[in-house]
């Protein structure tokens, strides 16, 4: 014959160790939930300039600092644009690498309408391009970015011989006028080149008339100076009106 008591104490002990177990596997998943879980992309509105800028600072931010979501990279992404884009924002910039606004902001598909060309250089083709996504797309900004250690405005100083089409980048970079003025008052200054640089994109958008004049007048675009370290992954955000000063550049 079984004890009885030996019984009950058998399953007492069991029904204790079920209700630990229990509990501690609860807990785990309480711990471990968060961190499992996909960040979410903070809802923005892009529709002004103002909050445009702000949504790419921030996302620069995030990028510096290790800290990147990869927003809008995925399967539902793709499903979500297969039939219209609504991109926040232009970013011109150098076909440089080094320099991937998709990253460095931390945006992702249908989010950024990208022009990039050897030192962010611009004709009638990149200019048509920016109206199509400020009058037809919405995008309500346009950043003209220009990087560090950038290698078209190297070659522009350094002088030498070029071949091909590259000859083109240089003689383009040597008229404008900008770069002339740098070269009259602070030789040849690579930094202050490649600022030199960003502000001819600038004034060549708003200059374009009619389409990106009417906007920026009427205060629905804003036309926006940055610099990409290529040494600490940083974009600073550069100020019209003192690099003209700095540089003697008030066209």
């Amino acid at each position: 014959m079984r004890n009885p008591d030996l019984c009950t104490e058998k399953i007492f002990a069991m029904n204790n160790f079920i209700r630990l177990l229990l509990t501690g596997l609860i807990g785990a998943l309480l711990i471990l939930s968060p961190a499992c879980k996909t960040p979410q992309h903070e809802p923005v509105d892009p529709s002004t300039p103002a909050a445009a800028l702000s949504r790419l600072v921030a996302g620069n931010q995030r990028f510096v600092h290790g800290k990147s979501r990869h927003p809008h990279q995925n399967h539902r992404r793709i499903l979500e644009t297969e039939g219209h884009q609504h991109p926040f924002a232009v970013v011109v910039t150098c076909s440089d690498s080094r320099v991937s606004p998709e990253i460095i902001f931390d945006e992702g598909l249908g989010d950024l309408f990208v022009i990039r060309t050897a030192g962010n250089l611009m004709s009638d083709l990149e200019l048509g391009s920016i109206e199509y996504a400020v009058e037809h797309l919405g995008a309500s900004l346009v950043v003209v970015i220009g990087h560090t250690e950038c290698g078209a405005v190297k070659a522009f100083l350094e002088g030498g011989k070029t071949c091909g089409h590259i000859t083109e980048i240089v003689k383009t970079l040597a008229e404008e006028q900008e770069e002339l003025d740098i070269l009259r008052y602070e030789g040849k200054n690579l930094q202050a080149c490649i600022e030199g640089n960003i502000l001819h994109g600038l004034t060549q958008i708003k200059n374009d008339a009619p389409v990106l004049t009417e906007q920026i007048e009427h205060g629905k675009l804003s036309v926006i100076p940055m610099l990409y370290d290529v040494h600490t992954g940083e974009v600073k955000l550069l100020q019209e009106r003192e690099l003209r000063e700095k540089h003697h550049a008030n066209h």
